[in-house]
């Protein structure tokens, strides 16, 4: 019997709603996404929009009681993967920054993360931005019934890879649902043909997350924020989707 927990059409429906909020929240920001501002502004304006409609930020107060996490978004700037704090820091010419929302509505998650560019951008990062997204767009597009969670992670190293980006192995989409982390673990590396077997009513996120440079990573003091080792840029884009009968449904698009 498999351990993931297959979603009812009502839990589905409610995280239609909750997904739907996350993508409005990401074109709410859209605008304020340039130049000069701050990453605390961003997040402030993410969490009215998110209690204007009725939802509790995900992220806020998120992890151990002693360090919980202190903003509504993750806002991971250049050589930040993910888990970025939202402070004061100003934004510049020429960054990136992923910023991964999520929300609680209805009693369901969503959960999702789109890297934006700031300005223009050099021809090398626009490339890394383009892979990034590129990486989820191939995992996404093997999943279906009887697939399996290997051909998810084959399909999105094997385009990372192949055009010369690391793949970072430590940080995994999840299943989600009533909880923000359940199983399924999506793994953005594999082999075809391995691992779990895909069923219509498992939601999980793909979130690959892509460096310039080498894959591997080291976590700050802060207990949070990750960034690539050798401090070249990293890219990340997540979605939150349901396996169908027939293939797969966005619910974060």
């Amino acid at each position: 019997m498999s351990r993931v927990p297959l979603k009812s059409a009502r839990e589905i429906e409610t995280m239609r709603r909750a997904g739907a909020l996350v993508a409005e929240t990401f074109r709410i920001l859209d605008p304020f996404v340039k130049p000069g501002v701050t990453l605390a502004e961003l997040d402030r304006i993410a969490e009215e929009h998110i209690r204007k409609a009725g939802a509790v930020p995900a992220y806020l107060g998120y992890g151990p009681r002693n360090n919980p996490f202190p903003g509504t978004i993750c806002a991971s700037v250049n050589e930040v993967i993910c888990h970025g704090i939202p402070d004061g820091r100003e934004l510049k010419e020429g960054d990136i920054i992923g910023v991964d929302i999520g929300v609680l509505l209805g009693g369901m998650y969503g959960d999702a993360c789109h890297t934006y560019t700031v300005g223009t951008v050099s021809p090398e990062v626009q490339g890394l931005v383009d892979a990034a997204r590129d990486s989820l767009n191939a995992g996404l597009e093997v999943v279906r019934p009887n697939a399996r969670v290997g051909d998810i992670g084959h399909a999105i190293q094997s385009l990372a890879e192949g055009r010369g980006y690391g793949v970072v192995r430590e940080y995994t989409g999840h299943g989600i649902g009533k909880r923000l982390h359940e199983e399924p673990t999506i793994y953005p590396t594999g082999a075809r043909y391995t691992g779990l077997k895909l069923q219509p009513g498992m939601v999980f996120t793909i979130e690959p997350m892509v460096n310039l440079g080498r894959p591997e990573t080291r976590l700050l003091a802060d207990g949070w924020t990750v960034i690539t080792e050798d401090k070249q840029p990293s890219a990340q884009f997540e979605h939150t989707l349901v396996v169908t009968p027939r293939g797969h449904e966005i619910l974060t698009l």
